[in-house]
């Protein structure tokens, strides 16, 4: 007579996590104002998505627009810009980064991966490295926020 195993995988352990950690019961709603044809934006929704959380996506062929009026700053900026509970989140950030700004809720405007960095989510690599993670506010004060 063989045994039956339940079967846990990674994703599943995943959402279990995340249902019993406080404040973060629900999924939480990402906006990401992003390029129709950028394919690095569009893995870091998926990202998003494998990582529970709720993304709603506008393809816009001009984001200036959608950065200044969440003022965040050239040295700031890249390629997609995304609002979570409130806060701008600008580029490649990692959803540990996500959470933390959301548990926390920090008096910031928001949180940054300036540029495209390489070893980001949606770039090559979905463990980040080799990168820093900046908070902002209104004021134009950047601290690091997080390192990889």
């Amino acid at each position: 007579m063989k045994h039956s195993f339940i079967r846990i995988t990674l994703r599943t352990l995943a959402a279990i996590t995340l249902l019993c950690s406080p404040g973060l019961a629900a999924a939480q709603t990402v906006t990401v104002y992003k390029s129709p044809t950028c394919g690095c934006c569009t893995g870091w929704v998926d990202y998003l998505r494998d990582n529970h959380f709720d993304v709603q996506t506008h393809d816009l062929e001009n984001l200036a627009g959608i950065k200044q009026q969440y003022g965040v700053e050239p040295s700031l900026q890249s390629c997609h810009t995304a609002i979570v509970d409130g806060y701008v989140v600008e580029g490649h950030v990692p959803v540990k980064d996500i959470h933390r700004l959301i548990q926390e809720k920090p008096d910031i405007k928001g949180i940054s991966a300036p540029g495209m960095p390489t070893m980001s989510p949606g770039m090559a690599s979905l463990i980040p490295k080799n990168y820093n993670v900046l908070s902002f506010d209104a004021e134009g004060k950047v601290e690091i926020f997080s390192q990889y």
